[in-house]
């Protein structure tokens, strides 16, 4: 009966160890995610008020009356460098963070996030220039509470939601697709469409990436490698930082009101 008794005690306190270490994890995830989150706000912001004078001197391109682009607005979003600030974000991801994951330590995955957050507000910057401060502000309350909500389910469901997330990863490849090719169509009804899809798309990819992380860090925390462990931490704060920005981005095209 002792021994049952010790059997059961160690199992409480392994059990209550995993539950600390679990809430010290989601509390790195998100808080790189809202590190993450400030970097790209501010190097949009900061881009897109060095990209627009008041001044018409020199001005080649005008924005709107009184606003002008300056020589590095035209560079970003009027010459062929507007390809590549458009799609670095997406090379990054497709190309370099896996293997950053693989050979890189825990330092450098983190220091590569904060590198990919800044080149993700270069190439955000441009919304400053369409939408008004308001609706920017606006639109990113509705998605940070509708992110809160999403990434609760998926953490207190007891639901597998692995399914749905394989389903999900398949449409963004199409989302993609279709982006591409609306970017030579410039369709406004394949637009909203990609937007609402969209939505949803990310809406549901918020609770499966939180789900999963949690799932990822029970199944590995008894092996005690901590240096796989924050890795896997600025891992899930990509996943969840690309769902939020998408999210954003498809509902500032519903809600965001144009300059």
């Amino acid at each position: 009966m002792a021994e049952l008794n010790t059997i059961r005690s160690a199992a409480g306190t392994r059990a209550a160890q995993i539950d600390a270490g679990l809430r010290a994890h989601m509390n790195k995830v998100y808080g790189t995610m809202s590190v993450g989150m400030l970097i790209t706000a501010l190097a949009a912001w900061a881009i897109a008020g060095l990209a627009v004078t008041s001044d018409p001197t020199g001005a080649t391109v005008a924005l709107r009356e009184g606003q002008y682009l300056t020589g590095l607005g035209v560079a970003l979003y009027t010459t062929p460098l507007r390809w590549v600030v458009m799609f670095a974000p997406l090379a990054f991801l497709l190309f370099g963070w896996g293997a950053l994951m693989r050979r890189g330590s825990a330092a450098a995955v983190q220091l590569g996030f904060f590198i990919f957050a800044a080149v993700m507000g270069v190439s955000m910057s441009s919304i400053f220039l369409v939408f008004t401060p308001y609706s920017i502000t606006q639109t990113f309350l509705v998605t940070a509470i509708a992110f809160a909500g999403l990434s609760l389910y998926g953490y207190t469901t007891k639901k597998d939601l692995s399914g749905m997330g394989t389903f999900l990863m398949m449409g963004v490849i199409g989302l993609l697709v279709a982006m591409v090719i609306n970017i030579f169509l410039q369709s406004p009804a394949m637009m909203f469409a990609i937007s609402a899809i969209g939505v949803l798309i990310f809406a549901g990819l918020t609770a499966f990436y939180t789900q999963d992380i949690k799932n990822t860090y029970v199944a590995h925390a008894a092996h005690g490698d901590q240096e796989w462990l924050d890795k896997a931490a600025y891992d899930g704060a990509l996943s969840l930082y690309i769902s939020f920005l998408n999210m954003f981005q498809f509902l500032l095209m519903f809600m965001g009101q144009q300059e």
